[in-house]
């Protein structure tokens, strides 16, 4: 998910337009980083705006789903498309859109200030909030479960 997970859920805008959302650049940092290594990151939102691509962009992440109304029907199109089973997959969800998907993966993770539902069905609670550090405390922990974190290429962004 993007807001409430990556961007601490703060929208700032004026006349209508979403104008900035606020996040934690070493969730950045780490995301680049599980790319280089060779996972497959993925973003399905509700929210939708060019803020959200262009961060992702710059992350180098390619599969960027907005205005995911459905994200169940989404995420098992995505794993079709990357021939995934869902137990192979670690989500980061924070809200009640998140539910479905993370009744369904291998790893469910929500920030620590994610909606009680949420957290009810997640196997790990960061102790860090969404836009705050979350996604950084995660793939931190997953790279460094798998002898992937902080070696020479970790020094590079």
């Amino acid at each position: 998910d993007y807001d409430g997970v990556i961007s601490d859920g703060n929208i700032w805008s004026a006349n209508d337009q979403i104008i900035v959302r606020s996040g934690n650049v070493k969730d950045g940092y780490a995301i680049q980083y599980a790319l280089r290594k060779g996972y497959i990151v993925a973003i399905l939102s509700g929210g939708n705006g060019e803020s959200i691509k262009s961060r992702m962009k710059m992350l180098g992440v390619e599969d960027v789903y907005l205005g995911s109304h459905r994200k169940k029907e989404i995420f098992e199109q995505l794993l079709v498309d990357k021939d995934l089973k869902a137990e192979q997959v670690l989500y980061v969800g924070d809200d009640i859109p998140d539910y479905d998907v993370m009744t369904m993966v291998g790893v469910s993770v929500c920030p620590a200030d994610a909606a009680e539902e949420i957290k009810s069905v997640a196997d790990y609670i960061s102790h860090k909030c969404g836009g705050q550090g979350c996604v950084r405390d995660v793939i931190e922990q997953v790279l460094r479960l798998q002898g992937q974190w902080f070696h020479e290429d970790a020094k590079a962004w």
